[in-house]
């Protein structure tokens, strides 16, 4: 038996930050990971390797179809898959063996297996027990599906299944409008795919500011993807080498392969978490106080466990307030600093409230509104779809939500989550200097439009 001052289930982004951070802050530490690589469904089967496809097959529809006009002829471009597929691989695999790099440096002991509590401060791995003061609970989510739907993890899969398809489907069909329907669809589209997107509710990008997601919907649409919103799945079912997707109300939909893409859902399968009387909630998730201690002293939760937003980052976030808190007494998120982005062409992110919140809260706020299409370093890079939104309050001009679509938005939302963390204003952004020629510009001129005085425009 051996005994810890923190026990981490699961080396997600989550569970193997809260592990390294823990360990910086002297204690003594063990992360059990059941999968023999660490870094979670993120690193392995999700937002690394998917940002791999989507850099590789972005590059290709370039190559093909955007070059010309900056003079570059490029004839019969072609794409090798199997290629890109280890170039996705290796990514996964380099960073996956840093982190274990990560662990040995910074003294946290690891352990493959499926974590099993005994008691609230013990747990079996294997034939291994370990005990800990503390134990937390990262085992993040797994995908969700609908009823009367089978997956085989071929013709019909999950986002895991999408990311290594072995040859470019016919006709893709995507259930669910989400941000990995949507990243997942935008790569097989580009390397040749016909793709349909089905979506339940009449709109895409669920719970992201409908203006931006109306706008993301007409470009998509543009550039050959295709939606039907408002439709129920009501089963899938195979046919030889085919998948026949029923529809209410609705004729079937035929594919060659099937993408679910309805969520996510919290995993605490094998956990045996009743052994120590923590009972998750009607969906699923573990309960938590502010301070991530469950109903169980000495039990702790982060992450996509517990619910909230599913963002590696957000349980990253997590995992460093539950253990500095821990040690230090203090720890503490902003979940309205953080960030979400989807990796499409333009590239989509938000921070803080949507406007439909405001609305509804009937908080009164300004709006500033500027396109990329005005934008010196966008039209140079010739990607001038999209626009910044910056809403502020409108009694004390504090920023309230960030709302971006068009290039590279994914790395100006930063400025944003940091100008709402440290309370500034619109103002405060528009007075700051910005470099030119450069993106950032438009988020300046969006703080400037607040006040009804954006300049180039």
């Amino acid at each position: 038996m051996s005994h810890f001052d923190l026990i981490v289930i699961g080396a997600g982004p989550g569970g193997y930050v809260a592990a390294i951070r823990a360990a910086q802050l002297g204690l003594k530490v063990a992360c059990v990971e059941k999968e023999s690589a660490l870094g979670g469904t993120c690193l392995r089967v999700g937002c690394i390797p998917s940002k791999a496809l989507l850099e590789s097959s972005a590059k290709y529809h370039e190559a093909k179809e955007d070059l010309a006009v900056h003079g570059i002829k490029a004839t019969s471009v072609k794409f090798d898959l199997k290629t890109m597929l280890a170039r996705k691989e290796n990514i996964v695999s380099e960073l996956t063996g840093g982190i274990d790099f990560l662990f040995k440096r910074n003294k946290v002991s690891r352990y493959q297996g499926l974590a099993s509590f005994v008691a609230a401060n013990e747990i079996q791995v294997g034939e291994e027990t370990l005990t800990a003061k503390n134990i937390l609970i990262a085992t993040g989510s797994k995908s969700s599906n609908l009823p009367n739907v089978e997956m085989d993890d071929d013709i019909i899969g999950d986002s895991t299944t999408a990311l290594s398809y072995s040859k470019v489907p016919k006709h893709l069909v995507v259930i669910g409008a989400g941000v990995i329907g949507l990243e997942l669809g935008s790569v097989w589209q580009r390397l040749g795919a016909e793709v349909t997107i089905l979506e339940y509710l009449p709109r895409i990008l669920p719970g992201m500011d409908e203006e931006i997601a109306k706008e993301a919907q007409k470009l998509f649409k543009k550039q050959g993807l295709n939606f039907e919103l408002g439709v129920k799945v009501t089963g899938v079912q195979k046919e030889g080498k085919e998948a026949i997707i029923q529809l209410e109300g609705k004729d079937p939909v035929k594919a060659d392969r099937v993408l679910m893409a309805v969520g996510r859902k919290p995993n605490t399968e094998g956990l045996n978490l009743e052994m120590i009387g923590l009972d998750t909630d009607k969906r699923g998730f573990v309960p938590v106080d502010e301070h991530f201690q469950t109903s169980v002293k000495g039990v702790y939760a982060i992450g996509d466990v517990i619910g909230g937003a599913m963002l590696a980052h957000k349980a990253e976030e997590e995992g460093i307030a539950c253990v500095e808190q821990m040690v230090k007494g203090y720890g503490h998120v902003n979940y309205r600093a953080i960030p979400g982005v989807v990796y499409t062409e333009p590239e989509i992110a938000s921070v803080g409230y949507t406007e439909e919140e405001l609305n509804a809260s009937q908080r009164a706020y300004r709006k500033g509104l500027f396109p990329y299409l005005a934008n010196g370093r966008a039209k140079a890079l010739g990607h001038t779809e999209g626009k910044v939104k910056i809403l502020a309050d409108a009694v004390t001009d504090r920023v309230l939500g960030v709302h971006i679509i068009g290039a590279r938005a994914g790395d100006l939302i930063a400025e944003a989550a940091i100008a709402i963390e440290f309370g500034a204003s619109a103002e405060d952004l528009a007075r700051s200097s910005h470099a030119h020629p450069t993106l950032a510009e438009i988020i300046k001129e969006a703080a400037l439009a607040v006040d009804k005085r954006a300049i180039h425009i």
